[in-house]
């Protein structure tokens, strides 16, 4: 079962979540956490995936069926200007989302 305490923290203290995303280790900087078709996901920014940062920063989702051994870092990151917090897909369906600045 997957811990929503760990998500809801990384979110509100903007700290990074590292876990396992479909058998691949991942951490990530978590923005929101929304449903969507009956699914949670979490968009954030991904931060390395098996070890190795990503080519170009973007946001991405991330549904949370898929996360496992997930556990706050310490490590801590700024809101990127990639996420827009007033795109549609979060409209009524938001159930935490990181503090504007």
């Amino acid at each position: 079962m997957l811990d929503n305490k760990a998500i809801f923290e990384a979110i509100a203290l903007r700290k990074c979540l590292q876990a396992t995303y479909n058998r691949a280790p991942i951490t990530i900087a978590p923005h929101v956490l929304y449903r969507r078709n009956d699914s949670f996901f979490i968009d954030a920014i991904t931060i390395s995936r098996d070890g190795v940062p990503p080519r170009e920063e973007k946001v991405g989702s991330f549904n949370l069926a898929g996360l496992s051994d997930v556990t706050v870092s310490d490590d801590g990151f700024v809101i990127s200007p990639l996420f827009d917090r007033m795109d549609v897909k979060y409209r009524d369906s938001t159930l935490f989302m990181i503090d504007a600045d």
